[in-house]
C-alpha cells in the first residue's frame, strides 16, 4: 500500500510514520510537510518527502499530483499560531482541508482520513460518556473548536459528492507523548513560561476549576487507531482517548503537587485571556473553554469496530509530556518537535 501522510512532522504525524513502517502491508509512505525533516534520522528517513503549504492558492493541484496512485490519504495538517490571526489559522485548517479533499477527489483516492478532535463536540456532559453521535458543533468561544467544527461539516459533504470514497475520521483527547514537548510548550507556553523546575520543585498546590475533566490518549495508540482503520477499511467517525479521565487531582499529582485548589472557571478564564492579550503566554481563553466544556467521550466503538485498545494509560502519557518538558525533551529532526515554530504550527 502506498499511504501519503500530510503534516507528517508533529506530534501524530511522527508517531504514525513510526507505526507505519511497522506496517508489512505498506510498501511506500510518502510525507507532505510545509518544512521537510531531516530526512537522515528516523522515522522521517523512510519517507518520500514533499514539500508543500495547503494553505497555497495551487495546493490542490500539486497535492492531486502526490496523492496520485496512493491507497490512502491520512490528512494531520493543522495550525494552532498564531492565535491572534484567525484568518490565517483559517487558510490553513478550513481551506486547507477543502484542497486536500479536492485533491483526494481528483487523484481518485479510496480512503481519506484526518484527525478530528474531542475539540469538534458541543458542550457536553462530564458526568456520562458520549458516543460519535453526540453534535459537533463545537465551542463558539475557540477557534479550535469552530474549526474543528467546519471540518466536520465538510466531511459530511465531501461523503454524501463522494460515495465512493471511505471518510475515516478519529476524534481524539489531548494527544500526549515524550517527544512532543518541546512543541507543546512552544504552542501553548511560550519562551516566557520555563519548564525546567518540573523536575526540581515539588508545587504545593495547583489551582485548577473543577470543571477542568478531559481525555488525554498517547501519540502511538492514536497511530494505531489510524493504521488498523487503513488495514480494515473502515469509515466514520472514532473518539479516541485513554483511561483513566483526567481530573484536577489527577492533573496536580502529574506536577508533583501534592493536592489541586479549586479556583473559579471565570477567574481562571480571566488570568489566560489577561496573559494573553499581554502577551505573555501563546494560549487563548478558548483552550480552558474545551478542557471545561466538551463531553467524555466513549470509545466503545474504536475498541469494538477496530479492536483497538490504548496501550498507554493517560496518566502515563500525561507524566511522559510533564518530564518530557522538565528535562527538556525534543527531537531536532523535526522542525515542529524540535521546538523551532514559524508562523504557523502545524501536529
Amino acid at each position: 500500500m502506498r499511504i501519503v501522510v500530510v503534516g507528517a512532522t508533529g506530534n501524530l504525524g511522527t508517531a504514525l510514520l513510526t507505526r507505519l513502517q511497522s506496517e508489512p502491508a505498506v510498501t511506500q509512505i510518502v510525507g507532505v510537510a510545509r518544512r521537510v525533516p531531516n530526512t537522515a534520522a528516523a522515522p522521517y528517513s523512510a519517507v518520500e518527502w514533499h514539500p508543500l503549504d495547503i494553505a497555497d492558492d495551487r495546493a490542490t493541484e500539486r497535492l492531486a499530483t502526490v496523492f496520485a496512485g496512493a491507497d490512502a490519504v491520512v490528512h494531520l495538517g493543522w495550525a494552532l499560531q498564531p492565535n491572534r490571526d484567525e484568518a490565517t489559522l483559517w487558510r490553513t485548517n478550513v481551506t486547507g482541508t477543502r484542497a486536500i479533499l479536492a485533491a483526494v477527489a481528483r487523484a481518485g483516492v479510496p480512503h481519506i482520513l484526518a484527525a478530528s478532535s474531542v475539540g469538534a463536540y458541543s458542550a457536553g456532559p462530564k458526568h456520562r460518556r458520549v458516543d460519535e453521535n453526540w453534535p459537533t458543533g463545537g465551542l463558539h468561544t475557540s477557534h479550535y473548536s469552530r474549526h474543528k467544527a467546519v471540518n466536520e461539516r465538510a466531511f459530511e459533504r465531501f461523503e454524501a459528492e463522494n460515495p465512493g470514497v471511505r471518510v475515516t475520521l478519529m476524534r481524539p483527547g489531548l494527544v500526549f507523548q515524550r517527544r512532543a514537548a518541546a512543541e507543546l510548550h512552544g504552542l501553548f507556553l511560550g519562551p516566557l513560561l520555563p519548564t525546567g523546575w518540573l523536575g526540581l520543585i515539588r508545587p504545593p498546590v495547583v489551582p485548577l476549576p473543577v470543571q477542568t475533566i478531559f481525555q488525554a490518549v498517547h501519540a502511538s495508540d492514536v497511530a494505531d487507531a489510524f493504521c488498523r482503520a487503513i488495514d480494515r477499511r473502515e469509515a466514520g467517525a472514532f473518539n479516541l482517548a485513554a483511561e483513566p479521565v483526567l481530573t484536577p487531582p489527577l492533573i496536580a499529582e502529574a506536577l508533583g503537587a501534592s493536592r489541586s485548589v479549586p479556583v473559579r472557571l471565570a477567574a481562571a478564564r480571566l488570568l489566560v485571556w489577561a496573559t494573553w492579550k499581554l502577551r505573555l503566554q501563546p494560549t487563548d481563553p478558548g483552550w480552558i473553554d474545551i478542557a471545561a466544556g466538551v463531553p467524555v467521550m466513549s470509545t466503545e466503538r474504536a475498541r469494538t469496530v477496530l479492536g483497538w485498545s490504548p496501550q498507554v494509560s493517560a496518566t502515563d502519557a500525561l507524566d511522559e509530556v510533564v518530564q518530557g518538558l522538565a528535562d527538556g525533551s525534543r527531537v531536532m529532526a523535526s522542525p515542529p518537535l524540535s521546538g523551532q515554530h514559524s508562523p504557523r504550527s502545524r501536529g
